[in-house]
């Protein structure tokens, strides 16, 4: 995740995907904030993976997803930063904006997606467990390459198969390759992806259940009821949007 996303040699896959999971946060925070405060509709987490496994959300422990109002109230700090806006007569202009920051980038060597899976598993069960009547926990897997630490397939497996009265578990994966093939999203067939990794991580992605087939449908993606929750080689639109799909559980009331 240390190398450069794309044409953008200045900015680090790992600098555009902290960015991305931080206004996703962001976002998740406003769609639950009501006159009364912030309503938990969602339980949140992070697991970053490289050199070891570990949460990487502040105040976040290895067994616990956290209330979206405690995330809301303990960002590692309020960064300044600029965005273009409209001006209303059909131009842009740079807006200075607060930017809370929950998440750190870390890029190091290896990717033991076999313990990050692990670890995701135990955390699911633990919330399942306590939850059993609630929307089932979406795991949102973001990687640059194929796993080190073995075949992912096992644990992944694992992972899917716990479930709440609502359904089962659900893990998306997000391959964000240098290979130079086009990019895909939501295939509802292996055919045609680049690689075998692309295959794998195809494979052990869950069906995309309907309420996300509808969002991909209104975004205006080509998917089937029988497409799956990967992406190959995506970019950050891409990327912004899996994630935005990923945690649209069910309407906010």
């Amino acid at each position: 995740m240390g190398d450069p996303w794309g044409r953008d040699t200045q900015k680090r896959k790992c600098d555009a995907v902290a960015d991305v999971m931080n206004r996703m946060l962001s976002n998740l925070v406003i769609k639950c904030t009501k006159a009364e405060g912030v309503r938990d509709y969602f339980h949140v987490g992070i697991v970053g993976y490289g050199g070891n496994v570990v949460p990487a959300l502040a105040g976040m422990t290895a067994t616990e997803l956290v209330p979206i109002s405690r995330v809301a109230n303990a960002p590692l700090r309020i960064e300044e930063r600029t965005q273009k806006v409209q001006n209303g007569a059909g131009g842009l202009v740079e807006q200075r904006v607060k930017f809370p920051v929950w998440f750190d980038p870390v890029a190091n060597s290896g990717t033991p997606m076999c313990e990050a899976l692990r670890l995701g598993r135990q955390i699911c069960e633990g919330w399942v467990s306590e939850h059993s009547s609630s929307f089932p926990p979406t795991v949102l897997n973001i990687t640059d390459g194929e796993a080190t630490d073995g075949d992912p397939s096992p644990n992944a497996d694992q992972l899917r198969s716990l479930a709440t009265s609502d359904g089962p578990v659900l893990l998306y994966n997000a391959h964000i390759s240098s290979n130079p093939a086009a990019p895909v999203e939501y295939p509802d067939k292996e055919e045609g992806l680049a690689d075998q990794f692309a295959r794998l991580l195809f494979q052990i992605s869950s069906s995309l259940p309907p309420h996300a087939v509808s969002a991909g449908r209104q975004e205006g993606l080509p998917v089937s009821d029988a497409s799956r929750g990967f992406v190959f080689n995506a970019d950050m639109v891409a990327l912004i949007r899996f994630l935005d799909i990923g945690t649209r559980a069910a309407q906010l009331r």
